[in-house]
């Protein structure tokens, strides 16, 4: 991995006497590094996938929410249980001895089978939204691993380009201390060749650390189950390309987004449960069977009961059902604009990130390295300053900096259009595009 053999070289560069070593050294140190990066286990996206599916907390977690909400789907259609009263006691009649008598009653309730029909669907969409619920957090983990993992080649791509720039800037510095040593130029050149040459070095470790705090986040999305070392292998160039349209995004996003699917499944549920509160107007009944038996007469009654809704016809309920149900439509309304627009502004990010990357690396960069070139040609030939080199230098060093941020925007917008599609939240979902 590129970081770590960064890491060595600047460790070895903490020695004052460091800029005088010869360059082959130097490159005996990298490639030292380089060799033992090699031993590293490599992960590219789809096994950095499988474990974040298959330990995230988070995840198993909403997994755990579903299997609960397909238990109260069992509770909604259970059927009301049976009662059975018996009792027992002494009767005596005058003139006569005394003897027992006893009575027993079974009731049986019948419920409104629309009131029940309309529990058994608001539970059905409780499942459905736990589901979705599941679907979004698969989403966005995902996403989250693509961002991490361009995050993480992004900050490699700065060390990369710091280590270059650590390499001309050491060339440089040998260079000005001949010519200050031999007096054909002033003591104030080295001393800023001395300062570039330290400002390298830290921008290296610093590019060097922020590579290895990202590959400690992609370990924190897979709880932990990533080994201590370890390297990251590179998207291919068809797993960094998006293959759909913007009305092909917007199609899927309707379709395919788990947030809007959420809000749907939750209007399905205020729906029913509008539903059910308006079933529950209708009265129930209770059947009745009882039968008393004593030493003279054993009678039997079928009966029947109802709740008459006279006093509470729940317009309180309806009401507050009617509220929530057009809280619900709101949501899914709004949220469902507000997606729209969010995939048409990733689509002009996606694209000006694309216009920035063609404008840097087809003229922009090669620029920077010409005017490079020429001046530590003039420096060589003394007809520049050490200044004009530096500058040149810090020029081409800022435009691959544009160019490594370009290219991630460009990246992260892409995966903000998949996420908002909906893909990731797929059961089987496919590699990197």
């Amino acid at each position: 991995m590129a970081c770590l053999a960064i890491s060595v070289l600047v460790c070895t560069g903490a020695s004052p006497a460091w800029a005088s070593t010869p360059s082959s050294t130097a490159s005996a140190v990298q490639t030292a590094g380089l060799s033992r990066a090699a031993e590293l286990p490599e992960f590219d996206t789809a096994s950095l996938e499988a474990l974040v599916l298959q330990f995230n907390p988070l995840l198993r977690a909403t997994g755990q929410s579903v299997d609960a909400a397909r238990a109260s789907v069992t509770s909604a259609g259970a059927l009301l249980n049976p009662r059975i009263d018996v009792s027992r006691g002494p009767w005596q009649q005058l003139g006569s001895g005394s003897a027992s008598s006893q009575s027993w009653t079974f009731t049986q309730p019948i419920e409104n089978p629309q009131l029940r029909r309309a529990r058994m669907d608001s539970a059905q969409a409780g499942v459905s939204s736990a589901e979705q619920q599941r679907a979004n957090v698969r989403n966005d983990l995902l996403a989250q691993l693509r961002m991490r993992i361009f995050e993480a080649l992004l900050h490699q791509g700065e060390a990369e380009a710091a280590a270059e720039s650590l390499t001309l800037l050491e060339q440089v510095q040998q260079r000005v201390r001949v010519r200050v040593s031999s007096g054909e130029a002033p003591r104030y050149e080295l001393i800023k060749a001395d300062s570039e040459v330290i400002n390298a070095r830290e921008r290296q470790q610093t590019a060097a650390l922020r590579a290895d705090n990202t590959l400690l986040e992609i370990s924190r999305l897979a709880a932990g189950q990533l080994p201590a070392r370890w390297k990251l292998k590179p998207p291919t160039p068809s797993e960094r390309a998006l293959n759909q349209t913007l009305e092909q995004l917007q199609a899927s996003a309707s379709q395919f987004n788990p947030e809007l699917r959420i809000l749907q499944h939750e209007l399905d549920r205020a729906k029913s449960r509008l539903a059910s509160v308006r079933a529950s107007v209708v009265p129930s009944v209770d059947l009745r069977y009882s039968q008393m038996s004593d030493p003279q007469v054993r009678q039997s009654q079928w009966g029947i009961g109802v709740q008459i809704p006279l006093l509470d016809q729940r317009t309180g309920p309806i009401a507050e059902a009617v509220a929530e149900l057009e809280r619900a439509r709101t949501r899914y309304e709004g949220r469902q604009a507000e997606m729209t627009q969010q995939i048409l502004l990733a689509w002009r990010s996606l694209e000006m990130s694309r216009l920035r990357v063609d404008a840097l690396s087809q003229g922009v960069v090669r620029e920077a390295e010409s005017a490079l070139r020429v001046a530590e040609a003039a420096y060589r030939f003394g007809e520049r300053g050490i200044l004009d080199v530096l500058d040149a230098q810090r020029v081409l060093r800022s435009v691959r900096a544009d160019l490594l941020q370009a290219r991630y925007q460009m990246q992260v917008a892409r995966i903000t259009l998949v996420q908002l599609s909906g893909r990731y939240a797929a059961d089987a979902t496919p590699s990197v595009k």
